[in-house]
């Protein structure tokens, strides 16, 4: 019983230590984004004739910070449904993107996670009458961060969304948070997973301890949704990929994992997992680099 409770002490210690590396490495990401000028306004990007992903040109800080990450469009005969919403800034210019593509009005913004460069812009599209959705988990880390808006709708496991006839199905995972969203639109064969996955390298994958992610629950949750019937994968950051470069993309993250495990069991120092990890990975630096305390206390 003292084992265990001291392994919890340990734990507990090392993910706020790792939370507040991780807050430090996003803070400064922010701070940079926010002295560095952006790049030129996110581009349309066609995935299906009714499917569009609002994407950003450069995957870099500067353009992460001020236009939020992708959103992505779902064009119905009764109106769009969003998975995201940018950024407060990038408002606008959204608006006036789904204008070139529909004149139907926004109904419903699923929220893959509870992030500001994903929910930013949330606030603007519910005044205009649409309805927010996140899982409960997402949910309650809104409240607790005190995130303006409260999503409407709140869901436990799965959900469904039918809108003019097309399909977007939700699964509630924990990875990157302790709720993430995944969405799966069935009849285009695409999926999108807000930032379980990121295909930029300047834009690393990572969880956030503070709100729940876990990678030993990525991993799990990784081996249900590869099961999914999808041709294309939706990031959170950067390009959408064929599932063979998802799956590419995930066995490198497992990889990581493996050599994280590894290198713990031989009693190497956070600096020397790091340092291998970016010799071997090019991972373990950025805002990548506050994940390393508590992926050692986390793989064993």
């Amino acid at each position: 019983m003292l084992k265990r409770i001291r392994y919890r002490l340990l734990l507990s210690l090392a993910l706020t230590s790792a939370s507040g590396l991780i807050c430090a490495a996003q803070q400064g990401a922010a701070g940079a984004a926010n002295q560095a000028q952006p790049g030129p306004p996110p581009t349309l990007v066609k995935i299906r004739d009714d499917i569009y992903v609002l994407q950003n040109q450069a995957n870099n800080g500067a353009d992460l910070g001020f236009y939020g990450g992708n959103a992505t469009i779902m064009l119905t005969n009764d109106g769009v449904v969003l998975i995201d919403s940018k950024s407060d800034r990038e408002h606008d210019d959204l608006i006036a993107k789904l204008k070139t593509l529909s004149d139907k009005p926004v109904k419903y913004v699923i929220l893959t996670h509870n992030h500001g460069d994903h929910t930013g812009g949330a606030a603007k599209l519910k005044a205009m009458g649409a309805s927010l959705i996140i899982s409960a988990a997402d949910r309650d880390n809104m409240a607790r961060g005190n995130q303006p808006p409260v999503a409407d709708f709140g869901y436990f496991g799965e959900a469904q969304l039918t809108l003019g006839g097309k399909e977007a199905r939700l699964f509630q995972f924990r990875g990157h948070t302790r709720g993430d969203t995944v969405a799966y639109l069935p009849a285009q064969k695409v999926i999108a997973l807000g930032d379980m996955l990121t295909t930029a390298e300047t834009i690393p994958m990572i969880v956030n301890y503070p709100d729940g992610g876990s990678w030993s629950d990525w991993a799990r949750s990784m081996n249900d949704i590869v099961k999914m019937d999808f041709d294309t994968v939706i990031p959170g950051h950067g390009p959408a990929v064929t599932k063979a470069q998802f799956l590419e993309l995930r066995a490198k993250m497992l990889a990581i994992m493996d050599r994280v495990r590894t290198l713990n069991r031989d009693k190497r120092t956070m600096e020397e997992i790091q340092q291998t990890l970016v010799k071997e990975f090019n991972w373990g630096f950025g805002g990548s680099a506050g994940n390393i305390a508590g992926m050692m206390v986390e793989l064993r």
